[in-house]
């Protein structure tokens, strides 16, 4: 259940970073997307500072109706508060808002709002470092506890009568108890994490402060296909190796969190079928993602590697050090 839930929330993610649901965007008549045409970005309608850029700030001008603050009343990007716009819900006032305010003040001491983004993340990651272990520790749990949950399988496996399952449920409830499991931690994580990429998402759409500073000889606001097909060589390369350390953190944390997990027989089976699922969905939505955004998913993924790495070998130098203690 808890694989079929991630899962179905990470599709939903990938299917947002596509474009999916344009009503916070600027359309034409024909109701087509109006995009930046130096980056490839659709233009929101919902931005929580001025741009700067000439041509954007033409376009917002000229499509002013279809702003949900008008252009005048906006502030500067350095002068953005967290009551700088007009209060449109619980989602931007907790998650949106305080992130872009963030990555602003960190990027004007940092002097780059790309830097900032990454850095950003990689604090986020530090401090979601205990629900981290808690969840690595689970699935460390689990890897032990798994056998036995599968012997609980098999004995109940044609049995699907109310008594059966609930005694199923029972047992596989004083597994859990056994190895101190609790199945709710394991997905603390994933949870947190989502409206976290969202946020981050929206704060760099809506920021243009962000969107339009460049990291690398490329603005933020870029996305890889379109640096790939008309930008500079030197663009192109580091459009490709962005794409190639997304797609390569995203293996390596699947991969990792696959040998953590322990399931074995068909589960396992379905894990690497998903994990190919995703990583073919990442590789096809990495190129539509904005560079800033890029550059979180890879350092925000990259430390989670790191972390899961130094928590494996602190729990195998554990092991070694009960052994030398039991001899």
């Amino acid at each position: 259940m808890k694989k079929k839930l991630s899962l179905f929330l990470a599709i939903i993610m990938l299917l947002s970073c596509t474009g999916c649901g344009a009503s916070n965007y600027i359309t034409t008549k024909d109701k087509q997307l109006v995009k930046n045409e130096e980056t490839g970005q659709s233009v929101r309608n919902d931005i929580l500072c001025k741009p700067t850029d000439k041509s954007l700030t033409e376009i917002y001008e000229k499509y002013e109706k279809q702003m949900q603050t008008k252009l005048k009343k906006l502030p500067d990007c350095e002068h953005f508060k967290l009551n700088s716009t007009k209060y449109h819900g619980l989602w931007e006032s907790i998650f949106v808002k305080p992130l872009a305010w963030v990555i602003i003040k960190v990027g004007k001491l940092l002097g780059n709002f790309g830097v900032a983004v990454m850095v950003v993340g990689a604090l986020i990651r530090l401090v979601l470092l205990p629900l981290s272990k808690k969840s690595f520790e689970t699935s460390e749990n689990m890897k032990q506890a798994q056998p036995e949950i599968n012997r609980i399988e098999k004995k109940y496996q044609n049995r699907t009568d109310n008594e059966s399952m609930m005694a199923k449920s029972q047992e596989t409830m004083l597994v859990y108890k056994k190895y101190n499991i609790n199945p709710v931690s394991g997905c603390l994580v994933s949870f947190i994490q989502l409206p976290l990429f969202f946020a981050f998402l929206e704060a760099i759409n809506r920021v243009p402060a962000i969107f339009e500073e460049s990291l690398f000889g490329i603005k933020l606001g870029t996305t890889t296909l379109l640096g790939i097909t008309t930008g500079a060589w030197s663009v192109k390369i580091i459009c490709i190796l962005i794409i190639i350390l997304i797609l390569l953190t995203t293996y390596l944390s699947f991969k990792i969190n696959m040998a953590s997990n322990g399931a074995g027989g068909e589960a396992e089976k379905q894990m690497q079928m998903m994990s190919k699922f995703m990583i073919i969905m990442i590789s096809v939505v990495s190129i539509t993602l904005p560079v800033a955004i890029a550059l979180y998913w890879i350092v925000t993924n990259g430390i989670m590697v790191l972390q899961n790495l130094i928590l494996k070998g602190t729990k195998k130098d554990k092991k070694k050090d009960t052994k030398k203690k039991k001899k």
